[in-house]
């Protein structure tokens, strides 16, 4: 069954980029006009999640008719039937559900228990095993300069369950581009592949606000919206006479169901003033960190949807020299299968990032990869490509 996988996803991704229709969607704000981002696209007839960007765009390839969702958990839901975007490019308002009265929710149980019990249900929920079809970007600078690029097409099987999980990952296609220091390890480089997804349905990135000593050091806040009656909102933030990098958090759960819909997390630069820099050879001041995933229920299945991480700091070297590097991740899942794929284990990628790996294109896979790149980063990625 050598290859058997990988391609039948080719001929499919070529298959429907040649026959369909093209299509994109613009979304914004329906009051203030601005783009929305991070919006989830669902289109009914393909399976296919796509996430807008930064400008609120996002663009696929359609053959035939199909229903649309576009689900933001600050905006009301919307439905549409393909056979309205008249248009290569079309412009979707979306109403806000978070502009009515806001108020802080009073409970018996301390916030952070509560947060202990969504989570856990949420992992109990999450649907494993699983095959996750993912479109990964990458984008490292050093020292103010775009320098390095990845992007890639991998399935991942995940298998076990959340107290005995496992992933194997097949890359389908990626590409690299850019030159690298040397003296930088790949450790501090784009994700670890081969823990990202335990990390992502175990909530692990939530453990410093789930550490029972949390309370000392963050206050706890639930907060509930009169036009969003499906969803609280979970707001944790370091106490004020801390002086540790601590994150700010917000969680997005629906109330009823008990299930994480969206978590994102930052570090404020009120915090980042009150660290003290670190001056050893090897330290890291982060200045900047940044992160936000979000997950889907369909049906009977809850899944990951997409992820974006983003952080910067300045690594000390030898003679007090000081080297700025920031990485920037996206991670998108755009289709999700119950069932398991058959392949050999000679197949399965077991190194920690796409850096290194030698770039395997055949297809425009990233026109049609969930996400599409905003022309900032476009012109960012033809820069780096076409470089001497």
């Amino acid at each position: 069954m050598k290859r058997i996988l990988i391609l039948f996803l080719l001929v499919f991704s070529i298959g429907a980029f040649s026959q369909g229709d093209g299509k994109i969607i613009v979304l914004k704000d329906a009051e203030t006009n601005l783009p929305i981002e991070d919006a989830t696209v669902f289109v009914a007839k393909t399976k296919q999640t796509l996430l807008s960007n930064a400008d609120g765009v996002v663009s696929f390839v359609l053959n035939g008719v199909s229903n649309i969702q576009i689900t933001h958990s600050s905006y009301v839901t919307m439905k549409i039937r393909s056979t309205t975007l008249k248009e290569k490019t079309n412009t979707i308002y979306l109403k806000s559900s978070i502009t009515g009265l806001e108020e802080i929710i009073v409970t018996k149980q301390h916030p952070q228990k509560i947060l202990k019990s969504v989570v856990e249900n949420s992992m109990n929920k999450l649907s494993v095993p699983a095959c996750l079809k993912v479109y990964s970007r990458e984008f490292f600078k050093m020292n103010g300069t775009t320098s390095y690029y990845n992007d890639g097409l991998m399935n991942f099987q995940l298998l076990g369950n959340n107290k005995n999980f496992k992933t194997d990952i097949l890359i389908e296609q990626n590409r690299s581009y850019g030159l690298i220091d040397e003296d930088f390890s790949p450790d501090v480089l784009g994700y670890n592949l081969n823990d990202i997804m335990e990390n992502y349905y175990n909530f692990k990135y939530l453990d410093p606000i789930l550490d029972s000593g949390a309370k000392k050091k963050y206050d706890f806040v639930i907060k509930a919206n009169s036009k969003n009656d499906d969803y609280y909102t979970m707001s944790i933030t370091p106490l004020e006479n801390n002086k540790d990098l601590l994150d700010e958090f917000t969680i997005v759960y629906d109330r009823k169901k008990k299930l994480i819909v969206e978590v994102s997390s930052f570090v404020s630069p009120a915090t980042v003033a009150n660290v003290k820099d670190k001056t050893s050879v090897g330290s890291k001041n982060i200045y900047k960190s940044l992160f936000k995933t979000i997950y889907r229920l369909d049906n009977s299945n809850y899944y990951l949807v997409g992820s974006k991480e983003e952080i910067g700091f300045e690594k000390i070297g030898k003679k007090n020299i000081k080297t700025d590097i920031e990485v920037k991740n996206y991670f998108v899942i755009t289709g999700f299968s119950n069932h398991n794929f058959i392949y050999d284990d000679s197949e399965v990628f077991k190194d920690k990032t796409l850096y290194n790996k030698k770039n395997s294109i055949l297809t425009n896979y990233w026109d049609v990869s969930g996400l599409t790149a905003t022309e900032e980063e476009q012109a960012i990625i033809s820069s780096i490509e076409f470089r001497p």
